[in-house]
């Protein structure tokens, strides 16, 4: 049981740390509770059948009648995107700003959700009284629109939470962060610092948007054909740096993608791209010359039902691409995600399409800070507490380190689950609660590690094999075992194992024969047990077994 006492300021990650995606941070102080993000990730090739991974909130939902509300940094799926999953279980308001909200409510028109979530927008640059917070935006810039860093203020102390960001003094949309005020808090005096980590082992400045603009500029210039791009349906910068690459070569414009769409409405609702060109509908696209278009798309990372994997694949409806045509890919691979995205620019360099990424040439730039930033964060904020988030294990103590460069006197880094107390300057890991991971399957929330998502992998990774055994009223086998399998072994091997394993059963039985009358479930676990032992020494595998057992009574028999 974690003890936080009444007036305890406590920093607890339960997604997010230790980890890059799935950001959902809590705070409390005097006995109320303060969500920061609520965000996904996304599967990798080991959860098969699982589209989206969210944060187990048990936590906080035992707690649920002291949580003030939800703070959202900004508009990226690992940092809102588990809100339509995850709301009913907390059913408290959610702030952020203009895009972050505009974005959020097209999300929920189509998940169709039928409850009414109160939605706050909230500025930059004033007091917001949350409970026994008292919460300030600060202007950040990243590759989305409106992000915000966050001041919390207690008579504790102030941390500041970042969220993510980037130092950017062109970037294409929207203006660069706030020094002014981050020097300003500085002088105010922060207790401390949690900040995002994802650059935190890349030397140097993290280049402008302005240079991927050029560089987009560059490659649509000397393409001789159609063009397609595939960025992250959220940065908003980026789709006005294709557009004015485009634009720059003369081509018109084709968007791709429901993502994208709902993406570009959400801006221009909030005063973002009003002055481009009318673009080219995908059922027109035909129609215009090729050396002459260029097609935005969905699917940087390899998604199957994305515009870009159909379009590399020949399935899409309206858009298709002929050898010597252009794709650019202007975004960074998320770990986890390279056989996905492998598997598309696979297909677009058999159909001898040309591939452009971020390693031929200035196609991408991150949103995240690089090490330079970071230090220019630390002389601005001068934090007496360093507490790296959002990154793995080895971007976490690359940034603690830097952290420890700046002169920062105490660096602490996090797991999810974390009880994070500050108390006097200090802060110290107080205990550790429950985390884990959920997803969404067949309208309803489950446990990754539920049993019949454990089996799915297993059959997965395992193979299956299904067995019909017919026994006498004593436990004798009546006929030969009828045994198939799939996935656990070739064709070549597959008559010697049944032969095998149907030997196995028998002899299994038979060491049981005299032992007291069974049950089916008894004979079943017999049954399986000789089978799993059988895969087990010939593959090393552990095949999911399904047993069907019928025991025939001696009166059927005479029968």
């Amino acid at each position: 049981m974690i003890k936080i006492n009444h007036d305890d300021l406590i920093f607890l990650p339960l997604g997010g740390s230790g980890e890059i995606g799935m950001n959902a941070n809590l705070y409390h102080y005097k006995g109320r509770w303060l969500m920061i993000d609520l965000g996904i990730s996304f599967p990798d090739d080991t959860m098969p059948g699982v589209d989206v991974v969210l944060p187990d909130l048990r936590f906080i939902e035992e707690r649920a009648e002291n949580l003030e509300a939800i703070i959202l940094t900004h508009a990226h799926e690992d940092h809102f995107g588990a809100i339509p999953y995850l709301w009913e279980r907390l059913q408290v308001p959610v702030y952020g700003t203009a895009f972050t909200l505009a974005l959020l409510r097209r999300k929920l028109a189509e998940a169709r959700l039928d409850v009414h979530i109160p939605m706050h927008e909230i500025d930059y640059n004033i007091d917001y009284n949350f409970g026994p917070f008292s919460i300030e935006l600060v202007s950040m810039t990243h590759s989305i629109p409106d992000p915000a860093a966050l001041i919390l203020r207690t008579p504790e102390g102030v941390v500041f939470h970042t969220g993510d960001w980037k130092f950017d003094a062109t970037p294409m949309l929207g203006e660069d962060a706030d020094k002014a005020r981050l020097r300003a808090l500085g002088d105010e005096g922060v207790m401390a610092l949690i900040g995002d980590s994802t650059n935190a082992m890349v030397a140097g400045h993290t280049p402008s948007e302005a240079v991927a603009c050029a560089g987009l500029t560059k490659v649509i210039a000397e393409a001789e054909n159609m063009v397609a791009v595939t960025c992250f349906a959220s940065n908003v910068a980026r789709i006005e740096s294709i557009i004015t690459a485009a634009s720059a070569n003369n081509r018109s414009v084709c968007v791709a993608g429901r993502a994208l769409n709902r993406t570009i409405s959400a801006a221009k609702e909030v005063g973002y791209l009003r002055d481009i060109p009318d673009f080219v509908s995908e059922s027109d696209a035909s129609l215009i010359p090729r050396e002459n278009l260029v097609v935005i798309c969905t699917g940087s990372q390899g998604e199957s039902r994305a515009a870009m994997a159909r379009i590399a694949n020949g399935m899409h409806e309206q858009i298709s691409l002929n050898a010597g045509d252009t794709v650019i890919f202007s975004s960074r691979k998320i770990p986890g995600n390279e056989q996905a995205i492998g598997r598309v620019q696979d297909a677009l360099l058999r159909g001898r399409v040309h591939l452009i990424t971020d390693e031929e040439a200035d196609v991408h730039v991150s949103g995240h800070p690089s090490r330079d930033e970071l230090t220019e964060m630390y002389s601005l904020i001068r934090p007496k507490i360093a507490i790296p988030v959002h990154g793995t294990a080895r971007h976490l103590l690359a940034h603690a380190e830097l952290a420890e460069n700046c002169q920062v006197a105490q660096t602490l880094i996090p797991e999810n689950g974390d009880v994070v107390k500050f108390n006097a300057g200090k802060a110290e890991i107080e205990g550790q609660a429950h985390t884990g991971l959920l997803t969404h399957e067949g309208g309803e929330i489950v446990d990754l590690q539920s049993d019949f998502l454990r089996v799915r992998r297993r059959m997965l990774w395992n193979g299956t094999v299904t067995i019909s055994v017919v026994l006498s009223g004593a436990g004798h086998l009546l006929m030969a075992p009828q045994i198939s399998q799939s996935g656990l072994c070739s064709d070549q091997q597959e008559d010697d194992f049944i032969a095998d394993a149907s030997l196995a059963v028998e002899d299994a039985l038979v060491q049981h024969s005299e032992q007291p009358k069974r049950d089916n479930r008894t004979y079943e676990q017999i049954v399986t047990g000789a089978v799993r032992s059988l895969a087990k020494q010939r593959f090393r595998l552990r095949p999911t077994v399904h047993a069907h057992i019928l025991q025939a009574s001696d009166e059927e028999l005479r029968a």
